[in-house]
């Protein structure tokens, strides 16, 4: 990256999700060791995805009126805020405002992409929105890993301390050496949008609404087995925080490398119709099995379900991308793709909940339904396809 902004843009979002990664295998066992059941873990981890949802369109208003650069400082000195709740947290009224609160910052996302979008040509937009992809990609494989081991080795208290240092960095790197991207200022955009809109205007696009509700079931399913896998396999696998952030860790490097070296040659060879397909079923198989290996067969069982799983979602998330921008007017792709997002990020929002409350009636709860979901969205699949 030979453009400075970019390169520092692209080590803030990482040291973002890096920071997001460390919390992921921590957090439902931490809410359950507060009285948490399986509802309220799924509550905290829906308040994230929500408030992200609710105020991604405000932060980007907003950096439209007064820039991009104040509020990526602003958003990140609120995730660290909320890391240092998280380390003195020891009620779940307080886990609960620290995730509120890092949703709230992490919704600065759509600010990130308005500044790359500044600073790119026509010519290398899409490959410098592709820092983005691939920080993600990084901070989930590097994040996990380093939250199980440092949760095992320094206590609880010491990820959050660890991820507010790390936003701290994040700061300070922004501050020093992150410039104002917009030239162009709009004191009058309005601040406050409805999300629902987008979700409401999605489902109601003619042609590509199918799509929009595939994502939509989808990412339900997916974000139910997120928030409940961790319970698994600490409660009925015994593994420890450590050995879990190993595998969410196994899960990043896997669509990683998937989507990275993989996904193009296949496209090639086999086309998005057949991608979409094959990726619903990857994925309701990958779910109906994780919650019915054998203990003593977690190695390769349970990481050949995982791998299925990563299979499927890499199939799936690039494919269902294209279809919308391919069976949407030219002029209007970008609303279009905007629309998918919001309907996917409200779908976040949902399936934690509703997956805590399975897994309440019984483990296997969240992936069984997963499992009928998906095979809901291969015949939608199957539908867009001979459309």
């Amino acid at each position: 990256m030979k453009n400075r902004p970019l390169l520092v843009l692209f080590v803030t979002i990482l040291l973002d999700l890096i920071g997001f990664g460390l919390i992921i295998p921590i957090l439902p066992i931490f809410a359950t060791t507060l009285g948490a059941n399986g509802f309220i873990v799924g509550l905290i981890a829906m308040s994230y995805s929500l408030f992200q949802f609710l105020f991604a369109p405000f932060w980007g208003n907003l950096s439209d009126r007064i820039g991009r650069r104040p509020i990526l400082l602003v958003s990140i000195v609120i995730i660290a805020g909320s890391y240092l709740i998280f380390a003195q947290a020891n009620t779940i009224l307080l886990l609960l405002l620290s995730r509120v609160l890092a949703g709230i910052g992490a919704a600065n996302i759509s600010a990130a992409q308005a500044y790359i979008s500044d600073i790119s040509t026509s010519e290398n937009r899409v490959k410098n929105f592709g820092i983005i992809g691939a920080a993600f990609g990084l901070g989930f494989i590097i994040g996990p890993m380093m939250g199980g081991i440092i949760k095992d080795s320094l206590g609880v208290e010491w990820v959050g301390y660890s991820a507010a240092i790390m936003s701290g960095i994040n700061f300070f790197l922004a501050y020093f050496m992150l410039n104002e991207s917009l030239t162009e200022k709009d004191p009058e955009k309005p601040l406050f949008t409805n999300p629902f809109t987008s979700v409401y205007r999605g489902f109601k696009t003619q042609g590509i609404q199918w799509v929009y509700l595939l994502n939509f079931v989808f990412l339900l399913a997916f974000s139910m087995m997120q928030i409940t896998a961790t319970l698994l396999w600490y409660e009925h696998f015994e593994l420890s925080a450590k050995h879990i952030g190993y595998v969410f860790a196994y899960i990043g490097l896997m669509a990683t490398l998937i989507q990275g070296t993989l996904l193009g040659r296949l496209n090639k060879w086999l086309g998005e119709k057949v991608l979409l397909i094959s990726g619903t079923l990857f994925t309701g198989v990958g779910l109906l099995a994780l919650p019915f290996v054998p203990k003593p067969y977690f190695i390769p069982l349970e990481l050949l379900a995982i791998t299925c799983l990563s299979i499927g979602s890499a199939f799936l998330n690039p494919t269902i991308s294209s279809f919308v921008a391919n069976l949407s007017d030219r002029k209007s792709q970008g609303k279009s793709l905007g629309n998918l997002q919001a309907v996917g990020s409200l779908s976040r929002t949902v399936g934690p909940l509703i997956g805590g409350a399975l897994y309440d009636l019984h483990y296997g709860g969240p992936y069984i339904t997963g499992f009928i979901l998906m095979m809901g969205c291969c015949v939608l699949a199957v539908r867009i396809v001979r459309q």
